[in-house]
């Protein structure tokens, strides 16, 4: 294959894997950044949970309080909270906790809430 072909068709393939709306908008959703401190993730989680975001589903006995670690519950809260209030104006920031992403964090009977 030419190199003209390649370098035509490769950028075509990137681009057509990324996962798209049928209106062209991303899917997005916001988790926790890994480099976030623990302290400063749980403060970030309060505010989530105190200010829209539904964290019963990481409740114990819930189908995402497992696995049960700071991270996974933040990803989950921050993530209900955004998608509830994007369309008001709302950011995956959470002073800097939190990040976007364009893979679907679900896993196992935990599924992430994802609104277009």
């Amino acid at each position: 294959m030419s190199s003209t072909l390649l370098m035509i068709l490769l950028p075509l393939i990137i681009l057509s894997s990324i996962p798209q709306e049928s209106d062209g908008q991303l899917e997005e959703w916001c988790i926790a950044d890994e480099q976030t401190p623990d302290e400063d993730l749980q403060k970030a989680v309060d505010w989530a949970c105190g200010n829209g975001a539904n964290c019963s589903k990481i409740q114990v006995n819930q189908p995402c309080y497992l696995p049960n670690t700071l991270k996974d519950h933040a990803s989950f809260a921050f993530n209900s909270y955004f998608q509830k209030l994007k369309h008001k104006g709302a950011s995956c920031y959470f002073a800097a906790a939190a990040i976007v992403t364009a893979l679907d964090p679900s896993h196992g009977s935990c599924k992430f809430e994802y609104l277009p």
